[in-house]
């Protein structure tokens, strides 16, 4: 008698959303997504899954889209149903969460599915601007996984997670993800999914997406039995992705199975298999150098950001950031503006153009670096909480900087309002080295070049993000800004097209001047003013795959190329 296989998805939910809450904005519309002000909620403390799903939606757009342009033309109310579970990858040791979007005036006739993951390490719902925004309106689903990051924290002060309705619960079996407890710290802690799975994620992005394909086709089935069953062979399925999930739409479309008809990558964050440079490596550069490199005065025409943090704060924090390396011995004594000028020779001589450099204020003001570098150690390490090696965790803190536990309704915001990443949502960094910031930061660097233990788990990690050529024959686009300043061009897509064509491959390259990576802080005025948005772009390059894979006629191939830096 043969065993059957388990079904890898559990904890299934669907959900109807119509009326005054659909698909697309929960029912907020254009006027509530551009409010400054989220969703209320009845109950701070224990809000509903409808309220957490709202406030979740509401942030989730305003963290990625430039919301005049996104919003430029009406946005319709898209109703239909949403069929959440966790899903597991084989020897996987936590779940990814899974999401259909099915709309209602399903495009019956298309028979296709765009599959898509968060940016960044968002929740479920990261790319409800990118993928949802394009594909829901068409009557096209999407199914998107959050690819073993998000937003499903775990508070260790009293073991209360998040259940599959995004509601805090300390119900272990209830849990879309609860470390083991065994390595946990002493005092108040917050586990982070995507830093403490012990799952390395970012290896796995690409089986990520094709499960949640899976999840996808095999659900609408279910859900659609008057329609013959929806396979990979009789289903068109177009993967795209920002950032991250652009890396995830690349490292999917490695696979040397036929599922996917085409993929669209926007400022992916991928190691290409030959050249380029891994996220790791530059980030914990950035985070030395950068910003004392930005006091030069060949930088000082930099995008203002003051309206988000005053130009005396940013001031102070580059001078120390001189003095600091200058104490070092890293940077010449002396004149702070030929100690700068030196910080950023290095920076050019490591690769990082000027366009780059200049976007980059905002990476550096909000310590995205550092905060890659902690994330990214852990999770290649396969570091649970405590483990560290250099003694890095994540709380919240009180008045005197030492380790909080949360109330009850700032944890709720976690999954609702956060966007997956440490510093946010009132969680800090916690570094026993941080009398001495640039000694961490220095350690956080050289810990994959160390011949140890720890050295060598965080090496094989990073070494196992390295993607490979995509499958011969497949129809792909990528595009990027020259003047992202979080992952940069050169270091990336570049490296990755290069790779491809010099293996007889010929993907589609979209190279955009005058384009960075954050869409969100186009509102900025000075932002705004310099800056065009990749979101529609995006789309537009969405438009050109759709046309091609379901029409027939040339794939989409390269524009707007400039010259090499």
């Amino acid at each position: 008698m043969t065993r059957a296989t388990p079904s890898p998805f559990h904890e299934l939910r669907e959900t109807t959303h119509r009326g005054d809450d659909d698909l697309l904005s929960a029912g907020l519309g254009a006027a509530g997504l551009r409010s400054a002000m989220p969703p209320a909620v009845l109950d701070p403390d224990r809000p509903s899954g409808a309220e957490q799903r709202r406030r979740a939606i509401w942030s989730n757009w305003r963290g990625i889209a430039d919301l005049a342009t996104a919003l430029a033309a009406p946005l319709p109310s898209v109703p239909g149903c949403e069929f959440h579970a966790l899903a597991r990858l084989p020897g996987a040791r936590h779940p990814h969460r899974v999401m259909l979007q099915l709309p209602d005036e399903l495009d019956s006739g298309l028979r296709c599915l765009i599959v898509t993951a968060a940016s960044g390490s968002r929740g479920i719902y990261g790319a409800q601007a990118v993928a949802s925004h394009w594909a829901l309106p068409r009557g096209i689903p999407v199914v998107a996984t959050d690819k073993g990051a998000g937003c499903d924290w775990f508070d260790g002060a009293t073991g209360v997670g998040f259940g599959i309705d995004g509601c805090p619960t300390g119900d272990a079996a209830r849990l879309a993800f609860a470390p083991e407890r065994a390595a946990a710290a002493a005092g108040p802690w917050v586990a982070i999914r995507h830093a403490h799975s012990g799952d390395n994620p970012e290896a796995d992005w690409g089986r990520h997406l094709r499960q949640a394909a899976e999840f996808g086709l095999e659900t609408m089935t279910r859900a659609l039995p008057r329609q013959p069953p929806f396979r990979f062979d009789n289903t068109r399925v177009i993967a795209v992705g920002l950032s991250n999930a652009g890396a995830a739409v690349l490292r999917a479309a490695e696979d040397p199975a036929p599922w996917l008809a085409a993929a669209v990558a926007a400022a992916p964050n991928v190691w290409a298999p030959d050249g380029g440079r891994a996220l790791y490596d530059y980030a914990t550069e950035a985070a030395i150098w950068m910003p004392a490199a930005q006091a030069a005065a060949a930088l000082a025409d930099m995008p203002s950001i003051a309206p988000l943090l005053g130009d005396d704060l940013l001031a102070r924090r580059r001078a120390a950031a001189i003095a600091e390396l200058q104490h070092a011995g890293l940077l010449p004594d002396g004149s702070p503006q030929r100690a700068a000028g030196q910080a950023l020779a290095r920076l050019r001589e490591a690769g990082w153009t000027d366009a780059a450099l200049h976007a980059a204020v905002l990476s550096s003001a909000f310590e995205m670096w550092r905060a890659v570098g902690v994330a990214y150690s852990s999770a290649y390490g396969r570091f649970g909480v405590g483990a560290h090696p250099l003694g890095f965790g994540y709380s919240m803190l009180d008045d005197s900087g030492a380790p909080r536990a949360p109330g009850a309704a700032e944890r709720a915001r976690w999954w609702s309002d956060g966007a997956g990443i440490v510093p946010g949502e009132g969680v800090e960094i916690v570094d026993p080295s941080m009398a001495d910031p640039l000694s961490s930061l220095r350690r956080l660097q050289a810990l994959p070049l160390q011949d140890d233990e720890a050295g060598r788990r965080v090496r094989l990690g990073q070494q196992a993000t390295r993607a490979a050529l995509p499958r011969r024959g497949l129809p792909v686009l990528v595009l990027h800004g020259v003047d992202d300043g979080l992952i940069p061009e050169r270091f990336s897509s570049g490296a990755w097209v290069q790779a491809c064509r010099q293996a007889g491959l010929d993907p589609g390259y979209w190279r955009l001047p005058g384009v960075q990576h954050f869409d969100s802080f186009l509102a900025l005025p000075d932002f705004g003013a310099r800056y065009a948005p990749l979101l529609p772009l995006l789309h537009e390059a969405l438009d050109a795959m759709f046309a091609h894979v379901m029409h027939g006629g040339s794939a989409p191939g390269d524009r707007d190329a400039v010259a090499a830096d």
